[in-house]
This record gives C-alpha cells, structure tokens and sequence, in this order.
C-alpha cells in the first residue's frame, strides 16, 4: 500500500507525525492519543464509532471547535486541541 510522506501536524502544542488523508481520529490513535476530550463532568471521550456518528471524537481544528477528529482529513500544518488537560 503507497501511502504519502508524513507531515507534522500540532496537537495540544506538540508535533505530531501524520499521513495526509488519513482521519485525524486514526493519527491522533498511532501516536498513543486515546482521548480527544473531556465529557462535562471531566471523563475522557475518544473515538467509538469511527464514522461521523457518535461525536464522541470530537476536537477543536485550526481554532474550529466540534470538529469529528474520525471525518477531518489530515493535512499538514494543522492545529489540533484535544481538550484534555495535560
């Protein structure tokens, strides 16, 4: 399988490899990221249907909050917030 080169994409401040095209919900899990965020009472959520359904990934893309990290394709040089504290 031909994939393109990685590019580097920011996530919570820090540079993150990723493939161009390939779901940010899929790059943010190679890298160890399990959550994409925090529900209100402060548990973690991550991805769980993987298809635009749940909104359960969601994260904040080049300052765009309530994106679905599982239907926004990676490109380089985006800015990505997971809202989970550090």
């Amino acid at each position: 399988m031909d994939r393109p080169a990685p590019v580097t994409i920011e996530v919570d401040g820090r540079p993150v490899p990723a493939h161009p095209g390939e779901s940010l919900a899929t790059a943010l899990l190679a890298v160890g990221e399990r959550a994409a965020g925090t529900r209100r009472g402060g548990a973690r959520r991550g991805p769980y249907c993987n298809m635009g359904v749940c909104f359960e990934c969601v994260v904040t893309v080049d300052d765009v909050p309530c994106q679905r990290s599982c239907l926004v394709r990676v490109r380089a040089d985006m800015r990505v917030r997971t809202g989970v504290p550090r």
